[in-house]
């Protein structure tokens, strides 16, 4: 006989209201973490200036008279455009972490850890290398490509385990790696016999926003939207799919058919992402334990407020980026190696103390 569903199991499908409070919290923690971005630099810009170029720029308000053409200069073509390229790629990442996790039923499913970025890198690399130009009009060749890395990358690793009749961390994570590894030893030929001139690709795959521009953010926009479209959308039946699979099905779902969305979608948010930042680890592993941390695990609630988190974390990841060691600028994925590592060896501390409490 069939188990029936547990308490656990009645509350991930029990009646639903939508977070918005903590929603407008987490966006109110952010938008204060982002303007502490843009004021803090090597000089420093009071936040009434911030506002006023703000709003002379959304709501065509005349500018403040005491502020200088180096200050426009610095808040709108140089902060504001890093900060808002942060703040969408760190949601892109936590939000996509946070599908990775739940569809493999995996806390430490990162979609650095199963292949997607190393993949992603690939196919932005072969952009880079091969001279192509990065953009067509409103077109953006780099996150097509990116794209199709990752996606082939996530599949490989995807059907490795699943023909191996196990889809849990080992099996997942080694295939995983494995494709990565492979797709980062391709990069590195790549690079080898390619021009000499490899500083533009290096900081690239260092991560960061040294370089971020305004259609950067409004070429992510797109993905990023369709993206989270289709993955908040199968919010509610990510939590059946938390439970045994034949009892999803007996709800109605398809579960073949939700796995493809949600890889597809979580794919091209991470594939996105990382065309225009670069490799940036961690983002989507810290930001959707802290808020399962903080409140509970229903799916319809980690996902938004996952992305809010990375992407609060990630501005303030450049933040420290940039200032920790001024003038000098380190990568901003160095950053979040120093914080994700520690975070890493205890989530992995943590489920061998939970296995050994099973066994």
């Amino acid at each position: 006989m069939k188990p029936i569903a547990g308490k656990g199991d009645r509350d991930l499908l029990s009646t639903y209201t939508y977070p918005w409070k903590k929603i407008l919290i987490g966006i109110f923690i952010t938008a204060v973490c982002a303007l502490s971005a843009v004021a803090i630099g090597s000089v420093y810009i009071p936040a009434l200036s911030i506002f006023s170029i703000l709003f002379s720029k959304l709501f065509f308000f005349q500018e403040s008279d005491h502020l200088t053409s180096s200050s426009h200069t610095i808040i709108w073509n140089v902060r504001f455009p890093r900060v808002v390229l942060a703040l969408l790629v760190g949601a892109s990442l936590g939000i996509s972490g946070a599908t990775y996790q739940g569809l493999f039923k995996n806390p430490l499913a990162d979609p650095y850890l199963i292949g997607v970025a190393s993949g992603a890198s690939l196919g932005a690399t072969l952009v880079f290398l091969t001279g192509l130009p990065f953009t067509y009009g409103y077109f953006s060749l780099l996150p097509v490509a990116s794209f199709c890395g990752g996606l082939a990358a996530v599949y490989i690793a995807y059907l490795i385990s699943h023909n191996s009749g196990d889809t849990q961390l080992s099996t997942l994570l080694l295939a995983g790696l494995a494709i990565g590894a492979f797709a980062t030893a391709v990069t590195g030929i790549l690079m080898l016999r390619s021009d000499p001139d490899l500083r533009p690709l290096l900081s690239w795959l260092m991560g960061g926003f040294i370089r971020a521009q305004w259609n950067h953010s409004l070429l992510l926009i797109p993905y990023m939207a369709v993206g989270s479209i289709f993955i908040l959308g199968y919010s509610r039946i990510l939590n059946t799919m938390q439970l045994e699979e034949y009892y999803s099905e007996s709800l109605g779902v398809d579960i073949e058919k939700a796995k493809r969305v949600l890889i597809i979608s979580a794919t091209l948010m991470t594939s996105a992402a990382v065309s225009f930042s670069g490799l940036i680890g961690f983002v989507g592993l810290i930001a959707p334990h802290v808020i399962r941390l903080l409140w509970g695990t229903d799916y319809r609630t980690i996902l938004p407020l996952s992305g809010i988190a990375g992407a609060a974390f990630l501005v303030l990841a450049d933040l420290t980026a940039r200032t920790i060691i001024s003038p000098v600028e380190l990568p901003v994925g160095i950053i979040t190696a120093l914080v994700g590592s520690p975070f890493f060896v205890y989530l992995l501390l943590k489920s061998k103390r939970a296995i050994e409490n099973v066994y």
